[in-house]
């Protein structure tokens, strides 16, 4: 295939590319936008495997066969509970793939570059096996936390920033042993390159066991662009201007999506990084963070009863719906509310679940349609006119003390402010914290009622007792 062609076709899976970010900013064209990223992707493994400097067909489809089944049989099988955790060691094979790829080309044949362009490539490989690693390690701690193998609470190590900023040093000491000298056969010295990955595996262990679990949403959004830093520098080290358009796409992407759910949960991307905030997911609070009060509780029935009488209904969802997968049957609620004439809104908070994207996809995923569902910024001020506001699943997006408790750990975040309605009924299993391991005064207020239960029992009950008005319903 010749290298003009090549370019060509690279130029348009790039396009692709582009409309796919652009696409899957609304859920409207979220389904469109998947389409011309994986049209995108087809053209760019095509043309590569066709190119004019690949060879070993033979393996290559043998690998693209046995890589491409086990994704799809991956892909195929996981819940949506655990996509965040697919998510997450995906991400970590982007920075395993950058490592090797720099090994590969500092240990590979020599590329016949002298001077500049010679001590550039080597910058390019030893950057590239840095951000990798630490993309590799980083986002295997991620995936732990997220599938509770590894504790969601920080490890704060004492002098944690100044064992970070040690480690740094010392890599950038490494890569000025790395560039610019002479190993054998022609090669550079494999020894910095390899002391070079052990510290910063190791950096990318402990930047992500410092973050608490009320911070990892954000973090997988930043370990996404980590990836794309990561795949671009591979594309520098193969000298493929794709690779290095689609990482830097993913890249900047990733950053600025951190930088929106930072400044959703009122923090700094910065603190983000040197971790330090959350408790054990489900942990009961600290002692003296009990509120004052006792919660009232109420029955399936009670809540239907509420819920034939109110003219507007807000659902807030959370990660609890993903767990109990009671999405489904919260949509057919939501058809035999909307059968009476009850005006009914979904209230998404940017960081509910544990994904950027968590709860709007799994609300797609149950045909809730795209023009009831809402962000914060667009629902919070309708919670005054609201008769009932139901809380599935979520904790601490709707914790009243982000807004007049100075002493909460989450002080200063916006939340999704349910209080404000008439009534607000929380479907939860019991009293435990939630992932930010905060106590939440919501369920202690005399206008909330506390429905205990797992959320899919409950909303299945929720069903029955609504489903009994024999009132007709559409799809």
């Amino acid at each position: 295939m010749p290298e003009s062609f090549v370019t060509i076709a690279y130029i348009a899976a790039g396009l692709l590319f582009i409309l796919s970010l652009g696409g899957l900013s609304a859920q409207e064209s979220a389904r469109r936008g998947n389409l011309f990223g994986i049209t995108g992707m087809l053209i760019a493994v095509a043309v590569t495997v066709l190119g004019p400097h690949v060879g070993g067909y033979a393996t290559l489809a043998a690998m693209l066969a046995v890589g491409g089944g086990i994704g799809a049989v991956l892909a195929a099988r996981v819940e949506m509970t655990a996509m965040p955790q697919m998510v997450a060691i995906l991400h970590s094979f982007v920075g395993a793939a950058a490592v090797l790829v720099g090994f590969a080309s500092a240990l590979g044949p020599p590329t016949g570059l002298t001077g500049v362009e010679a001590r550039i490539h080597e910058i390019e490989i030893f950057v590239g096996v840095f951000v990798g690693a630490i993309t590799f390690t980083g986002s295997v701690i991620a995936f732990g936390k997220l599938q509770g193998v590894i504790r969601s609470k920080p490890l704060l190590l004492p002098g944690r920033h100044a064992l970070n900023l040690a480690i740094i040093l010392a890599s950038v000491y490494l890569g000025s042993q790395f560039v610019g000298a002479e190993g054998a056969a022609g090669h550079p010295p494999a020894a910095p390159l390899i002391l070079c990955t052990a510290l910063a595996s190791l950096l990318g262990v402990h930047l992500v066991m410092a973050i608490g679990g009320a911070d990892m949403p954000v973090v997988v959004s930043m370990l996404n662009s980590y990836s794309g830093w990561a795949a671009s520098a591979a594309g520098f080290m193969l000298a493929n201007d794709l690779l290095i358009i689609t990482g830097a796409l993913v890249g900047s992407s990733g950053a600025i999506l951190s930088f929106i759910m930072c400044r959703a949960m009122n923090r700094s991307f910065l603190s983000v990084i040197l971790g330090g905030f959350g408790a054990d997911e489900g942990a009961a609070p600290a002692a003296g963070a009990q509120p004052a009060g006792e919660v009232t509780s109420i029955t399936a029935s009670e809540t239907a009863d509420m819920l034939r009488d109110a003219k507007k209904v807000i659902i807030v969802p959370g990660y609890g719906m993903a767990v109990a997968q009671a999405q489904s049957p919260l949509f057919e609620i939501t058809k035999l509310l909307r059968a009476r004439g009850i005006d009914v809104k979904f209230a998404i908070h940017p960081v509910a679940g544990r994904l950027p994207g968590h709860m709007n996809v799994l609300l797609a995923e149950a045909k809730v349609p795209y023009d009831i569902v809402f962000e914060m910024e667009e629902i919070n001020h309708e919670f005054p006119e609201t008769d009932v506001a139901i809380v599935i699943g979520a904790n601490d997006i709707v914790n009243p003390g982000a807004l007049d408790d100075p002493s909460s750990p989450i002080y200063g975040m916006p939340v999704l402010e349910v209080w404000k309605a008439r009534v607000s009924i929380v479907l939860k299993r019991g009293m435990a914290s939630g992932y930010a391991g905060v106590e939440n005064p919501l369920f202690y207020l005399d206008n909330t009622r506390m429905l205990f239960g797992d959320a899919k029992k409950t909303v299945d009950a929720l069903l029955t007792e609504l489903g009994q008005d024999g009132v007709a319903i559409s799809a």
